[in-house]
């Protein structure tokens, strides 16, 4: 990703943008476990303390094996494309089994029951993260949107529209990241950030409040937005 520096209000970023307490640490946004080796230069990262940065990898980590699993449509470490998660299959047969147990059989195929509350800890997690990253305004609080499903359930028009950047979009903080990006793009261009292809993407933008836009491994897409 293209290296942008923060020129916004810097009080803006001076706390753990998942909790409001420290900064002892910086946490990559979206987590490594999302993405492939070789990783992509300049990573988005946030300020997180120490408790934080920790606290979210078991699901980070969970919800990567379960996406993976999901695509290839087994849970077998033998079988998953993405090395990374075979890996962590290979070595905690617990995960595999709990993985296991979340599936089941439908005229439909193999259907997984997801632990929504581990899903959502961690796209809200990276929402947060996002929005500090690209807009410097922290989001502290409960979204009042939070949308989440697979790409390839949504119909035409709602694809369209969530891959659309809306009309009703503010300019950024002048200095943010996002503010930056808009002076030398093309004003008709939807700023999507490619963090990896086919890996991590998403998109942030500020209208009636913010609203962050995540895209993993091109399966699960949500929607999370603040007022």
């Amino acid at each position: 990703m293209e290296q942008l520096l923060n020129l916004g209000d810097k009080r803006q970023t001076g706390f753990c943008c998942y909790c409001g307490r420290g900064t002892e640490t910086r946490d990559h946004v979206p987590s490594k476990v999302f993405l492939d080796e070789p990783y992509p230069t300049n990573l988005p990262v946030a300020f997180a303390c120490q408790s934080c940065n920790e606290s979210f990898s078991l699901d980070e980590e969970y919800l990567a094996c379960l996406i993976e699993c999901v695509v290839c449509g087994i849970v077998d470490h033998k079988a998953v494309e993405r090395k990374k998660i075979s890996s962590i299959l290979q070595r905690k047969p617990a995960l595999v089994s709990r993985l296991k147990q979340a599936q089941k059989e439908s005229d439909k195929g193999l259907l997984f029951s997801a632990e929504l509350l581990r899903v959502k800890n961690v796209l809200l997690k990276l929402a947060r993260g996002h929005a500090v990253y690209e807009l410097n305004e922290p989001q502290l609080d409960d979204p009042v949107r939070f949308n989440c499903a697979p790409l390839i359930m949504m119909d035409p028009v709602m694809r369209d529209s969530f891959e659309a950047m809306p009309k009703s979009v503010v300019f950024p903080e002048v200095g943010s990241r996002a503010s930056q990006r808009l002076v030398v793009s093309d004003p008709g261009l939807v700023l999507w950030m490619t963090v990896q292809p086919g890996r991590y993407r998403y998109l942030v933008f500020a209208g009636a409040g913010v609203t962050v836009r995540i895209v993993i491994r091109e399966y699960l897409a949500c929607e999370i937005g603040w007022e």
